[in-house]
């Protein structure tokens, strides 16, 4: 991929495509094309085709996606399934029609199996039963991964899927009803201590393990992959390492600076015990993400309480945050 050549972000004011903006306009890339959803409607396919013919981008980066938490995935099943399905369908059609050079498609971590054995090889895809409260989202996920090998197959195109593990960092959603837990943490922690409260609650036990990237790491790895790597077969982008809900919820408390007390309500669910991906094959490679945990929250919170003050309202009540949807 070419500083002169023209790349096209689909998704770019989402939580990745947004990191992979940053990333290629810091590389130098000045000849990006972007829009916005209400500039263009990706559900509409003869909006999609009419946009591919007038830009012809050579390369894509798929980051555009409906996502949310365990409540927004319970909620709009119907909308998870039909929207995303629909955007990549029409991205990666007209992506093959317009002679796209390369494409890379961004999936998730909740393709695999729920009992997947841990860590997860890129090899445990469909070998069991998805989690239930995110089915939707994942066998659209799934979809697109067959459609990116069945183009390559059928056309000889290079499109190429990654599983990215929980992301974080700038940019992020801190909505209560759709964020995942990090930004759910960030956000609670944040409004106990300018109110002044006692204590914040959080759901379960504390024991889960979950594995967290930055987005930059994220995205850095997807630029590497898109200029390095042909293969249809999957790819995992991960840190390769996992930590514990209460080891998360006690370093965002530090690093909030938060001084009031930290409650587990163990008769709420814990949801999976474990979830990493395996990254040998990212490895082998050559890449490795760079960003430490405590140094990537510690800037997420800072740009958390930069950009994202219209979050905060007060409250008198003992803060209460979900992780069973990780």
């Amino acid at each position: 991929m070419k500083i002169s050549d023209k790349v096209y972000i689909a998704g770019h004011t989402g939580l990745v495509g947004s990191a992979i903006l940053r990333l290629l306009k810091a590389k130098g890339y000045d000849n990006i094309v972007t829009r916005t959803s209400s500039e263009l409607d990706l559900r509409n396919n003869l909006q999609v085709e009419e946009f591919f013919k007038a830009e012809k981008p050579d390369y894509v980066f798929l980051a555009a996606a409906k996502v949310g938490g365990i409540m927004a995935n319970q909620t709009y099943p119907a909308d998870f399934i039909f929207d995303n399905l629909t955007i990549q369908t029409n991205v990666i059609d007209n992506a093959y029609k317009s002679g796209v050079k390369k494409l890379l498609f961004l999936g998730s971590s909740c393709i695999y199996p729920k009992n997947a054995p841990q860590p997860i090889l890129e090899d445990y895809l469909m070998t069991g039963f998805l989690e239930p409260t995110n089915a939707p989202y994942a066998i659209a996920k799934i979809a697109g991964i067959n459609m990116c090998q069945s183009y390559n197959r059928q056309f000889g195109c290079k499109f190429i899927s990654v599983m990215p593990t929980n992301l974080y960092g700038p940019g992020d959603n801190y909505h209560l009803q759709n964020a995942h837990v990090l930004p759910a943490l960030i956000r609670k922690f944040h409004e106990a201590k300018i109110n002044g409260l006692s204590s914040v609650t959080v759901w379960g036990t504390g024991k889960p393990r979950r594995e967290f990237l930055h987005v930059d790491d994220a995205a850095m790895a997807c630029y590497y992959l898109m200029q390095k790597y042909n293969d249809p077969e999957i790819v995992n982008i991960g840190s390769g390492m996992d930590h514990t809900i209460r080891e998360m919820a006690l370093l965002i408390k530090e690093i909030t600076e938060f001084k009031g007390s930290l409650i587990f309500d163990e008769t709420k669910p814990d949801g999976t015990p474990r979830k990493l991906l395996n990254v040998d094959k990212l490895r082998s490679l050559g890449w490795e993400s760079v960003i430490e945990l405590k140094e990537g929250l510690a800037s997420t919170y800072k740009d958390f309480e930069e950009n994202y003050f219209h979050y905060v309202h007060p409250s008198k009540r003992r803060v209460e945050v979900q992780v069973a949807h990780v």
